[in-house]
């Protein structure tokens, strides 16, 4: 049976070169009082040192605030950073960025997959997700500085021909400590999670480490006796765990990365509370953002299953909430959470009125598989052959989260961001768009210094995909980027053509004018 002991008791469990998994987005069950408790420690004592942290999603809330992984981002105590995300802890992102820790990144899908094949002692997992990318192999293997390139561990190879198709082969660690995060432990110490927002693969996080021969600490806010957890409401069992950490702060415990108190705490995202999405649905201004988000609801298929990425994609939920359409799509989280109303920036990954909690590895197979009708994302560069970068910014490293996988996979795929970057002001005047100041970078570029999705690898499979910005709308096919639609006010030359470093293949008559009730108060519709 599982002991309970105080987190700085837990903390000596931990042991130098550890590879420690986490079950965690953002700051959904993140432990906060365990990863404290093993930095002090450290600060202490220089042990653990060589810390491996593997995460599947970031675990912090894009500041510097020593909230999150934030907190134990110190040279020394971590050697290693495995994650699909990285900007949620900005110093995680800077020690690597520094060459101070090995860092990789790969796909959240695989990641997830190869950490539930390791839970059955496989050593990892064939997919095609990540093939043309910075992740595959053959252009760096998701390596992600110097000091790893020099001395980390291969974790990917390309399989050129596996029953006559091409894969990539990722690599599951040897994880021997897990730190998970549950709302109750019963004395059997059964873990169940009813405040958390998400399910984000514990079980699997557990299981892996077991087989290897590891332990699982578990913190709490609560103990229950045996049988007062309904048995369909344990998320891991009490076989799987070995300490438990009951919080000493359970009211500083944060529900998402927006949340950090219990007076924030939002029935609404556990399923508690039905609201009414009418009354919570913000009204967006009508600025350059809408006509993005307007023209991109315009794709969404009348009844669907859609998926809605993180940033400027968070918005087209709204707008289809505003036109009353909302009703008719089936609105999907990479978090395993599905049906209600996407939640909006920071509450990222949580849905208003949710209708089911799926664990998110078991959840990625639903993309994998080409089930979703179509997926929205944000776009920050993309290049001539339609490939886009979202990972690596003007020198700074962000994530890829289940971008990779979902965009590769989704029937129908529409990237949606603004033209140009950094210092760009535009309004909407008159029906048209005024583009008062330009921004400082093209985004339309010649070629990414880094891949995340290979747009050549889509259209293997599929005839085309869309690009929408305030200004232009890019279809791009297998004979290259057709410039469809610009907006009413825009110049063509000067503020399209002029702002690319890609000839885009202009129809005969020119490009049409975009819907013209995408730019005005109260004449856009959703037919």
């Amino acid at each position: 049976m599982a002991k309970i002991v105080s987190a700085a008791e837990a903390a000596k469990k931990v042991e130098d070169g550890s590879i420690i998994i986490f079950a965690a987005d953002g700051m959904v069950c993140y432990p906060n009082e365990l990863v404290n408790a093993i930095r002090d420690r450290y600060i202490e004592e220089k042990h653990p040192a060589g810390i491996t942290s593997f995460r599947s999603s970031g675990m912090g809330d894009f500041k510097f605030d020593q909230l999150g992984e934030e907190a134990w981002c110190i040279e020394g105590l971590l050697t290693r950073s495995i994650s699909a995300y990285v900007s949620v802890a900005p110093g995680m992102g800077r020690l690597i960025e520094e060459n101070k820790i090995q860092g990789y990144m790969f796909p959240l899908g695989p990641m997830m997959q190869a950490t539930s094949e390791a839970a059955r002692g496989m050593p990892g997992v064939l997919s095609k997700v990540g093939l043309g990318t910075f992740m595959d192999a053959r252009y760096g293997g998701g390596k992600l500085n110097k000091l790893t390139e020099e001395e980390g561990e291969d974790f990917v190879k390309y399989i050129s021909d596996f029953e006559g198709e091409e894969y990539l082969w990722y690599k599951a660690p040897k994880f021997n400590v897990c730190l998970l995060r549950a709302t109750t432990a019963d004395s059997h110490g059964n873990l169940s999670c009813e405040k958390e927002t998400m399910r984000p693969g514990m079980l699997p996080a557990a299981q892996a480490v077991k087989t290897n021969g590891g332990i699982v600490i578990a913190q709490v806010e609560k103990i229950a006796g045996l049988n007062e957890i309904h048995p369909r409401m344990v998320e891991v069992p009490g076989i799987y765990v070995d300490y438990i950490v009951v919080e000493e702060h359970p009211e500083d415990v944060p529900q998402t990365m927006a949340r950090f108190h219990r007076e924030d705490f939002n029935p609404a995202f556990t399923g508690e509370q039905i609201v009414s999405m009418k009354k919570n649905n913000e009204i967006m201004p009508l600025n350059p953002q809408k006509v993005i988000a307007r023209r991109a609801a315009l794709e969404v298929p009348e009844v669907c299953n859609a998926n809605f990425g993180l940033g400027m994609p968070q918005n087209v939920p709204s707008i289809l909430e505003e036109c009353g359409k909302g009703k008719y799509v089936n609105m999907i989280s990479e978090t395993g959470v599905i049906g209600g109303v996407p939640a909006q920036g920071r509450d990222f990954g949580a849905h208003y009125n949710p209708e089911s909690f799926t664990d998110r590895g078991i959840h990625f197979s639903f993309f994998d598989g080409g089930n979703l009708d179509i997926g929205i994302f944000g776009f920050s560069e993309v290049d001539s052959s339609g490939s886009m970068n979202t990972s690596h910014l003007n020198g700074h490293l962000t994530g890829i989260g289940g971008f990779t996988d979902i965009s590769s996979s989704s029937r129908k795929v529409v990237f949606m961001g603004t033209y140009s970057a950094k210092g760009l002001k535009e309004e909407i005047k008159d029906g048209k768009l005024n583009i008062i100041q330009e921004g400082q970078f093209k985004k339309f570029i010649k070629k990414c210094a880094k891949v995340s999705f290979d747009g050549q690898q889509y259209l293997k499979n599929h005839d085309s995909y869309l690009i929408i910005t305030e200004r232009a709308v890019i279809r791009v096919t297998k004979e290259g980027m057709v410039l469809e639609e610009i907006a009413p006010g825009v110049d063509l030359k000067t503020q399209i053509l002029d702002m690319s470093d890609i000839d885009f293949i202009i129809p005969e008559g020119g490009p049409a004018l975009m819907d013209a009730g995408i730019f005005t108060e109260d004449g856009f519709e959703i037919k």
